[in-house]
């Protein structure tokens, strides 16, 4: 069980670190970067209520924003599969919005499968 623990620990640091690094304008400009954190079959429900596929986010790029996360934690659906639920604050638009993330192990780099944004009251 301590092990497991600490596999979960050590799991939700580095999920962590990706959904945050997610949110910089440095890795959002970056489409190598991007390409390699994205799943080849990755999609997204925005809170604007479009659905973006990888090659959107890719070839399109990510929007510029001045964003932070709060209340991050993870959820196990299956070995090597995880929830990300967490809050962030766009500080360019004023928003809040409700975030969660699927997460798969692929060989050994956790790559992004799904993303849901939701407007959230403030």
């Amino acid at each position: 069980m301590r092990g497991e623990n600490m596999r979960i620990d050590e799991i939700k640091t580095q999920i962590f670190h990706l959904e945050k690094e997610l949110l910089t304008p440095q890795l959002r400009e970056d489409s190598l970067k991007l390409n390699s954190i994205l799943a080849t079959d990755f999609f997204e429900f925005g809170s604007s209520g479009t659905i973006w596929s990888k090659k959107d986010a890719v070839e399109g790029g990510l929007s510029l924003r001045e964003m932070t996360l709060s209340d991050f934690d993870i959820h196990p659906l299956a070995k090597d599969v995880m929830l990300a639920t967490y809050r962030v604050h766009d500080k360019t638009r004023n928003q809040q919005t409700l975030r969660s993330s699927i997460w798969r192990k692929n060989e050994d780099q956790w790559q992004l499968f799904f993303h849901q944004g939701t407007l959230a009251k403030s």
